[in-house]
């Protein structure tokens, strides 16, 4: 791939980003659902057109430790890596395959975006975003929020997330946070859910998966938290769109419903 084209003076430079998706077999809730092609598309090949399609990244790579879900990225005509089966968190995976991509001469990019491939509903917006982000150079990570109905909050399987005035995090928890059991009188608590899509700086992103799970991320089984308990800082920008991720059949079957309303991404190889 060849290098970026110089910028006029004065201009602002392009951010070159690159999305990695991985794509892990097993699931617990709904078995070998990267496969699923009841769309006629796999749930992953969805997820990495539509970040494709989005405009935020030049290149969409998905990082999976199958070589069913290799192959069949390879079929429809999308990059893949294999990845070690063992990793703990995507963010290793992610890791893994942006090593692999540097050590084959790829980039340089500035920035590294791990988008789930079962989250096949990202808005491009939001994704473009998370790389405009970074031109402000305290940024090492960023993620997204949107906000959360009162009603949702008490739910564990909803991450809320508190902020700085900066918009930086300040903690990330399953509980409903900010806790308004104690409230002053007029105070109107707001909660906001976390959306699981980040981006790194490269550098950012080694020292990440470099880092111990922590005891916070252990009590809350939350990864972010590791980075925020060795004192990193974590870029909390409101998402446009709350993306539906697929973790059940039912999920599934509602994003074939919405899927026949739209025009489906075209399985084709290059």
């Amino acid at each position: 791939m060849s290098p970026a084209a110089p910028q006029p003076p004065g201009s602002r430079r392009t951010l070159r980003a690159v999305a990695i998706l991985p794509a892990r077999l097993g699931s617990t809730r709904l078995p070998r659902k990267m496969l699923l092609r009841e769309t006629g598309a796999y749930l992953f090949e969805h997820s990495a057109r539509n970040v494709l399609t989005g405009g935020a990244v030049e290149r969409v790579v998905v990082a999976t430790d199958s070589e069913e879900i290799l192959d069949a990225a390879r079929a429809v005509g999308l990059e893949a890596l294999m990845t070690d089966a063992a990793h703990q968190s995507g963010t290793d995976r992610v890791h893994e395959a942006w090593r692999a991509l540097a050590a084959a001469g790829e980039g340089p990019f500035d920035v590294v975006l791990n988008v789930q491939a079962d989250e096949p509903d990202v808005a491009a917006a939001d994704l473009a975003r998370l790389v405009d982000a970074f031109h402000e150079d305290a940024v090492e990570l960023a993620t997204l929020c949107t906000p959360l109905a009162p009603a949702e909050a008490a739910r564990p399987s909803a991450v809320k997330v508190v902020r700085a005035a900066n918009g930086d995090a300040l903690y990330f928890s399953r509980a409903a946070i900010p806790d308004a059991s104690h409230a002053r009188a007029g105070a109107a608590p707001t909660w906001l859910r976390h959306v699981g899509v980040y981006a790194f700086r490269p550098d950012a992103l080694a020292r990440f998966v470099a880092l111990p799970p922590s005891p916070l991320e252990r009590a809350e089984n939350l990864e972010q938290l590791r980075w925020l308990e060795a004192g990193g800082r974590l870029r909390v920008l409101d998402a446009a769109h709350a993306p539906t991720g697929i973790d059940t059949a039912a999920d599934y079957e509602a994003f074939v419903t919405r899927t026949a309303h739209r025009s489906p991404h075209p399985s084709a190889n290059p």
